[in-house]
């Protein structure tokens, strides 16, 4: 297993960042990486993901929603061929600190026998594609 993980603190509340995180429409608008989501995000559906790391033509894919938890928590699994090949369970999470900011946190545990093949592009391009969605998401909740 490998786990990649990126943190930032955002001076705005959870409801504010949660509101433009879940705003699937306008992603084309702002976020970096992740060019768009559609579908309805409820436990158990499937959805659409188009994730652009940077230097990349993109991947689109179609996760299953395993947790849809306003100003909490979104996570989904998906696959990259047959299940056990490669597989990413993606974790979108909020907290809310003490003084009203919020911690956002991304992080993705990754699975599947290609795991060791992908490891430095997982490190590089993919981390850096999440580590630019904070950035954007912070100036958005912050503007």
């Amino acid at each position: 297993m490998k786990e990649i993980r990126t943190e930032i603190r955002i001076e705005a509340g959870a409801e504010k960042v949660w509101k433009i995180l879940t705003d699937f429409d306008r992603f084309p608008e702002w976020n970096p990486f992740m060019r768009y989501l559609k579908g309805a995000p409820t436990e158990g559906t499937q959805i659409e993901v188009k994730l652009v790391p940077p230097g990349s033509k993109g991947v689109i894919f179609k996760p299953k929603v395993l947790r849809f938890e306003k100003k909490q928590e979104f996570r989904w699994l998906g696959h990259t061929g047959l299940p056990g090949l490669f597989d990413g369970e993606y974790i979108m999470e909020l907290a809310e600190n003490p003084d009203g900011s919020t911690q956002f946190v991304q992080r993705e545990k990754f699975t599947g026998v290609l795991v060791p093949f992908l490891s430095s592009s997982l490190d590089g391009s993919t981390k850096t594609g999440f580590e630019l969605m904070n950035q954007k998401l912070k100036q958005l909740c912050e503007g």
